[in-house]
């Protein structure tokens, strides 16, 4: 499994328990951050490499808390991401060199439901490029042919999972990884200077997932949009009801 995140902290807070199940349960994780990061900070007068450096490394220990295998830095500007060549170049190359059957990344398109961070430009973009460097890049021997000149065969992922906000058709029960996924987004200190109770400043993530569980029958779950990358273009059967204990689909709610 392959998570393309805008930013370090992004996969925490839009997958972080999901992510913690499926390495439970014997999944190989790698994480791909596309930018530096160095726009997230209060002080403007930080040095950029410090912040880097210090979100890099924030980065690597809330992977550790989830199990992932490897963290992966492209190091594009943050807040400057743009879906360009360059940047499906990038990702084709890394899906090619880890090879999964899932990636997680984020949703293409903005919300109008949702708060407005989570249509933060830098998501858009990436969420963009990564479907593009799924399909057609990734698989496409003639994309980018200097990628295939380094060894990297062409690979087909199999399905990708994006966050659900207005689309949902999949739930993942996270009942057993909540508490992971919050102890995991509070490794990024940076992000919590100067707040008196960084948890309840996280509630928020934890009544989401409280909600989504109510519909999906259990505690706590996660929501997507599946997609599945050979799926025929006719509309499949009607999903299955929600069914507590695993992951199923469900109607968008």
């Amino acid at each position: 499994m392959l998570v393309i995140a805008a930013h370090p902290d992004d996969a925490e807070f839009s997958f972080g328990a999901t992510v913690a199940r499926l390495t439970d349960e014997g999944a190989r994780v790698t994480y791909l951050v596309v930018t530096d990061g160095s726009q997230g900070g209060e002080d403007p007068t930080e040095p950029a490499e410090d912040l880097v450096a210090r979100r890099y490394e924030e980065q690597r220990a809330a992977a550790r808390v989830l199990g992932v295998a490897d963290v992966v830095f492209l190091g594009f500007p943050d807040g400057l991401v743009a879906d360009t060549p360059e940047l499906r170049r990038a990702l084709t190359r890394e899906i090619r060199r880890h090879r999964p059957d899932l990636v997680l990344t984020h949703q293409p398109l903005r919300s109008l439901q949702f708060p407005i961070g989570a249509s933060h430009p830098d998501h858009l973009a990436v969420g963009q490029s990564a479907l593009s460097a799924v399909y057609p890049d990734a698989r496409n021997p003639r994309a980018f042919p200097e990628v295939l000149a380094e060894g990297l065969a062409p690979h087909k992922v199999a399905e990708v999972w994006v966050p659900g906000h207005e689309h949902t058709d999949l739930l993942v029960d996270v009942d057993r990884t909540v508490d992971r996924k919050v102890t995991a987004i509070l490794r990024h200190r940076s992000q919590f200077l100067g707040s008196a109770d960084p948890r309840a400043d996280v509630q928020w993530v934890v009544d989401r997932m409280r909600g989504n569980g109510t519909i999906l029958g259990c505690g706590y779950a996660e929501a997507y949009k599946r997609i599945i990358t050979d799926a025929p273009a006719a509309a499949g059967p009607t999903p299955p009801a929600p069914q507590k204990g695993g992951e199923v689909p469900v109607a968008a709610p």
